[in-house]
């Protein structure tokens, strides 16, 4: 592994620590829900866990630049740029259902080079370098071997969504895949890096969604696209264990373009 991505990764990992210990004493709690300008809910709980990673950062990663969904852009030397989401799937964290977890990616010259999901709530954490491998909770981790879409599970954070994206690929997708479930946000992608699932569809991401599984879900062995096909991470996004990507493309845009 780099040195300096070991080191890295290091700081990423105890940033999500941090994150998570400051969120999970409040999960059981009430806590008041307010509604950002797109309409997607925060709580005390997100801000705090983002002011916490951003000091760490600050303190171990001086000129840094940060983005995050909580506090947006604070640009730094250019080069390095964390992108982090303190609480990713926060209406399950909001409702006490433990599929949310902390995301914290590094970008280097603009390409994510570190990935981290922490899932405290299930207490999983993975991790991943370019280059380097993916690892959960210390061991390492690979995508399943399903050949087949057909015996394949298939995720996404919201059915209502997917069906509203692509209400024909959703028919054709329920029709052939083994499995369709609503398991979403970050434990999707966990699950299929964990080798669980076998796809995670996302009809839309934002950056600090989605750059952690840029590098997580490539170095389990499995491939992440946009739906048209581009690999790496967009304003959408498939992930999936390599073997039934192309025929996921092919379902959800109705077409048979080689991918």
């Amino acid at each position: 592994m780099d040195p300096e991505l070991e080191e890295l990764t290091g700081v990423a990992l105890r940033a999500a620590e941090v994150a998570g210990g400051i969120v999970m004493p409040l999960y059981d709690q009430r806590l008041t829900v307010e509604l950002k300008a797109d309409g997607t809910p925060v709580t005390e709980a997100d801000r705090q866990a983002e002011t916490a990673m951003r000091e760490l950062f600050a303190r171990e990663t001086p000129g840094f630049g940060v983005l995050g969904e909580e506090q947006g852009e604070s640009p730094g030397d250019g080069r390095h740029r964390w992108v982090i989401d303190p609480i990713d799937g926060t209406k399950s964290f909001i409702h006490h259902v433990p599929l949310f977890g902390t995301l914290v990616a590094l970008e280097r010259d603009g390409e994510p080079v570190v990935g981290v999901v922490a899932c405290p709530a299930v207490g999983e954490t993975a991790w991943a370098s370019r280059g380097g491998g993916a690892f959960l909770n210390g061991e390492p981790t690979r995508v399943s071997d399903t050949p087949s879409l057909g015996e394949a599970t298939v995720l996404t954070t919201s059915s209502a969504s997917l069906l509203q994206r692509s209400p024909e690929g959703f028919a054709r997708l329920a029709r052939e895949a083994k499995l369709l479930r609503s398991w979403g946000d970050c434990y999707g992608y966990l699950a299929v890096i964990a080798g669980r699932a076998e796809a995670m569809i996302d009809p839309r991401v934002n950056p600090w969604d989605i750059a952690p599984f840029a590098v997580l879900v490539e170095e389990a062995g499995g491939r992440l696209t946009t739906w048209a096909g581009v690999d790496g991470a967009g304003e959408d996004a498939i992930a999936t264990n390599g073997r039934i990507h192309r025929r996921l493309l092919e379902l959800l845009n109705g077409d048979d373009r080689k991918t």
